[in-house]
């Protein structure tokens, strides 16, 4: 077969192979979870780099509850939680700064009942401004423990063709844990603050939406930022592609889990935060102006960010990120328009065919390893690099995990099948370079190397071998009666037959012209006469195919000797094969001779 034509066959070969083994293994769940998790950390791999040159809207103001101020209202009010009052007395006091919003991601649960005015005062002042937003929070307690509440008409939501939410028992809720009442149905500001962790502990995805008693309830960010937007609906559509669409070209492109990917900003502490102890002392001071500096048009969320409190997230960029500053970012991407959208499976896909492709491709027609190596790792640093710029610049995820192992089993599998190429390309060329091409014995040249490497490992190991040189009789005089072809057929055929009666071990050769010889390893000389003898009655009782289609018969002559008794050098044994052998020619030929005087001559 035409090696090019040979190569291409074991191209073809070797891709169906992989991409049989790859799909198999994509088969399995626990291979699928395996490229799963390498693919999410790659995510944040790519979304630390981009979050360093992201910029969180400066719209976006936190007060946060940090370890100072946990102390300072310990030391004002002797415990925590704090009595309502004080939460009461912050949204009065920041109104006349005019906030956009004033968004609490803290749960306001059961009463008070050692200080039950100060739940109506928070009540009072979370229904009577419109801007001030309120969270609660589903979980699937018991019935026995919780009897679920029934929820207002107001905060429901319906989703036209939602089965990527309802598919998703994570976003699937049975109980609820209600806040106080005459906040639940005095105000529809309330949204939820569920968050949603991948398997590993880290969140990078968020639902806009969870089910709950027959309805959709909106997330609290996804309440606040549609509001700020003007966009106002309980009414939503989930689309073919996955994608919830808004109106001014707003959108909540879903995962295929019922999620939004989120784009971070950078590492914890991006956006804007003012400590809750220095707004409760400017409010006691009157100090408007750092007030007004502060909250002024902005959106203000209130939460927790101190460590004893334990509102501590893991998320791509850092494994101590507040709670709070996950619903801030959450809320920016809204507002941005900018969540990550992952590309369909199919194009994904396609991109791993084709890097795998041109990995297959390259291993197999470059000659030089270090190109096919710097090949792999230049393309799969080039698509590195394009995912982070499709990432940052069009908020486009491409996978790389599922690419890279293929790829790795693509170049693996390459390199194994390229090296039985050409360990057989190899060993056909050895065989080429050390074979006679007309009897198909080894020729003169391996005939020495062989006779060198016997000799070398007979000394070393004390042990023996013997040569046996052949000659077809009177085979010039043949030439010339039957002609050069049937010499060459009768050539082939004494060869043949000398093969067929040697062992595996022994090493046939055309020695020159019509000469023979045979090495014989680990023979002595007794037996190697018993082979010569063999060889001879062989030919001898052979009748040969002429080139004219006639038959006929041959005898051979044969000279043995033997290491160490007739010589311990390859010149020294083949004179002394050589003289028994025109010994056996001066004796009438067709036989085998294996002693020699001294002054025999040789031919």
């Amino acid at each position: 077969m035409n090696k090019k034509i040979w190569i291409r066959a074991a191209y073809i070969l070797t891709t169906v192979l992989v991409f049989g083994v790859f799909l198999y293994l994509v088969s399995l769940p626990s291979f699928r979870s395996f490229v799963a998790e390498i693919e999410n950390k790659t995510f944040d791999l790519r979304q630390n780099i981009t979050s360093k040159y992201a910029h969180p809207s400066d719209k976006i103001t936190i007060i946060e509850v940090d370890d100072e101020s946990y102390e300072y209202i310990v030391d004002k009010f002797g415990s925590w939680p704090v009595p309502r009052v004080f939460w009461a007395d912050l949204i009065t006091n920041l109104e006349p700064s005019k906030p956009n919003m004033l968004v609490f991601d803290l749960l306001f649960l059961k009463r008070f009942t050692a200080d039950g005015d100060s739940d109506f005062e928070l009540i009072e002042a979370v229904n009577k401004n419109k801007n001030v937003y309120v969270s609660m929070n589903f979980d699937n307690y018991s019935k026995e423990v919780r009897t679920p509440p029934k929820l207002p008409d107001a905060l429901k939501n319906t989703i036209e063709n939602d089965f990527l939410i309802k598919s998703n028992p994570d976003l699937v809720y049975s109980n609820c844990r209600p806040i106080l009442e005459e906040i639940l149905n005095g105000t529809k500001n309330i949204g939820l603050i569920n968050v949603q962790r991948d398997k590993d502990g880290i969140i990078r995805t968020m639902s806009p939406f969870s089910y709950y008693d027959g309805a959709y309830y909106k997330h609290l960010t996804v309440l606040a930022g549609l509001d700020y937007l003007e966009i106002q609906t309980n009414n939503f559509k989930l689309n073919k592609s996955g994608t919830i669409p808004l109106e001014k070209k707003y959108s909540l492109p879903l995962n295929s889990n019922g999620r939004l990917i989120l784009n971070w900003y950078g590492p914890e502490w991006s956006f804007n935060y003012v400590p809750l102890w220095k707004v409760s002392k400017a409010i006691e001071k009157g100090d408007k102006k750092f007030l007004n500096d502060s909250f002024k048009d902005k959106i203000a969320f209130v939460g927790v960010t101190a460590n004893s409190l334990s509102d501590i997230k893991s998320t791509p960029v850092s494994y101590m990120f507040p709670g709070v500053e996950v619903q801030a970012t959450f809320l920016n991407n809204i507002l941005d328009n900018n969540f990550i959208k992952k590309l369909p499976v199919i194009v994904d896909a396609l991109l791993a065919i084709l890097l795998a492709f041109l990995i297959g491709f390259g291993v197999m027609n470059f000659k030089s390893p270090a190109k096919s190596v710097l090949l792999f790792f230049g393309l799969y640093t080039g698509y590195f690099i394009l995912s982070i710029f499709l990432m940052y610049f069009l908020n486009l995820w491409i996978s790389l995990a599922a690419p890279v192992i293929l790829g790795i089993i693509v170049f693996a599998t390459a390199y194994i099948v390229k090296y039985l190429i050409t360990s057989r390309d190899y060993e056909h060329t050895y065989k080429l370079a050390v074979t006679d091409g007309l009897t198909e014995m080894f020729n003169h040249r391996y005939f020495q190397e062989q006779m060198n490497a016997n000799i070398q490992t007979a000394k070393r190991y004390d042990s023996i071998f013997s040569l046996i040189l052949i000659d077809i009789d009177f085979f010039k005089k043949f030439n010339d009666t039957y002609g050069h072809q049937s010499g060459d057929a009768v050539l082939r055929q004494v060869a043949q037959t000398i093969k067929r009666n040697i062992r595996s071990t022994d090493i046939p050769c055309r020695y020159g012209g019509e000469e023979m010889s045979v090495i014989l390893t680990n023979t002595n000389k007794e037996d190697a006469i018993k082979t010569a003898v063999k060889i001879c009655e062989a030919v001898r009782n052979k009748e040969f195919e002429l080139a004219t289609g006639d038959w006929t018969h041959v005898t051979i002559s044969l000279g043995v000797a033997s290491m160490p008794q007739d010589g311990e050098t390859t010149e020294k044994l083949i004179e002394y094969a050589d003289k028994c052998l025109y010994i056996a020619k001066g004796n009438g030929r067709n036989q085998v001779v294996s002693e020699a005087p001294e002054d025999t001559p040789t031919e």
